[in-house]
């Protein structure tokens, strides 16, 4: 006597395609994270309207040349008030782009180090570290900077400026040394504020470079360096730009430490051992005293720098997307 065993089918359909209870978890997921992207962007656009708007008067009595006077007297002795915010966007840009000068390649070699060098027992000291450089407040290191930093690099300013003051190029960048608060001050400790931002991220972002990639590097004969060259840096352009534009906005923003050590003058020269002013500074040294006209200058600052920061952010954008397609079409 045969038995015959018979079994049932399987369901053809897939299981990820039932539409079952889960659908409207799907869809109240879809509507809270559009919901959160689109708060983000009406929370930006409150804060542009409302500056904007407080902003008015300053704009209205200056015109475009809000943006192109270099001269900002708020009390003169005759005539109208004066605000020009070029210095400060010149200050602004001048400090902020030594603090990525000092910054970027010390935070990508700390980055490298802790990814692919480091022994496993030293990485995480080494990242607790600086995480805890990140969390220090920044007018500590303001203090530091004006008492410690700014009086011991004059002797320092002073040698550089007499090595090269005769040449025509460095002669204008490396001028006469006044005092320790200058560009220079304020770009060193701007970087070393943002260094630990720059290499956290950087740090993660080498992280994700998947393992066959160097694998294969490696097995095809390249050095430790031509593996880094050639996979770990084409797969991570974008999250280091991204890291790098981060670093940026904090040093352009940064009110206390640079108000400290960059000397508060409005004014615009090659000279980098020369005392400056930044837009974020100036807010905060002048703010208290303003009133009127005066208070809506200040606040058209804070507008100015908004309107920089979102520029270079689109312009870092549209470099990344050129060398990502430049990279894509060389392989």
């Amino acid at each position: 006597m045969k038995m015959t065993l018979t079994t049932k089918s399987p369901d053809p359909r897939p299981t990820l395609a039932q539409r079952g209870s889960s659908a409207l978890g799907d869809r109240v997921f879809s509507w809270w994270t559009l919901g959160t992207g689109l708060l983000v962007l009406a929370v930006l656009g409150l804060i542009l309207i409302t500056t904007v708007t407080e902003a008015w008067p300053a704009f209205d009595a200056m015109g475009l040349r809000f943006i192109t006077e270099r001269v900002w007297d708020p009390n003169p002795a005759t005539g109208d008030a004066i605000f020009g915010a070029l210095s400060f966007a010149y200050g602004t840009a001048v400090s902020s782009l030594i603090a990525l000068l000092f910054a970027v390649p010390v935070s990508v070699g700390i980055a490298l180090f802790l990814t692919e060098l480091a022994p496993r027992r030293l990485r995480a000291p080494a990242v607790t570290v600086i995480d805890l450089l990140a969390a220090v407040p920044s007018v500590v290191f303001g203090l530091w900077g004006i008492l410690v930093v700014a009086p011991a690099l004059v002797p320092v300013y002073q040698g550089i400026h007499n090595l090269v003051g005769g040449v025509p190029v460095l002669g204008s960048l490396f001028g006469p040394v006044s005092t320790g608060r200058n560009f220079m001050t304020a770009g060193i400790i701007l970087a070393i504020m943002v260094t630990p931002i720059i290499t956290s991220i950087t740090r993660e972002v080498f992280g994700t470079v998947p393992r066959a990639d160097k694998d294969a590097a490696l097995a095809l004969g390249a050095t430790r360096w031509e593996m880094i060259w050639g996979a770990v840096f084409p797969h991570s352009f974008g999250g280091v730009v991204g890291a790098v534009m981060l670093g940026l906005g904090r040093a352009m923003g940064e009110t206390i430490a640079v108000a400290l050590v960059i000397g508060g003058s409005t004014n615009i020269t090659a000279n980098l051992f020369a005392s400056g002013n930044t837009m974020a500074a100036v807010i905060v040294q002048q703010f208290g005293e303003s009133t009127g006209t005066y208070t809506a200058a200040l606040i058209g600052l804070g507008v100015v720098l908004f309107a920089m920061t979102v520029l270079i952010n689109v312009l870092a954008q549209v470099v990344v997307r050129r060398a990502e397609a430049r990279m894509k079409g060389s392989r």
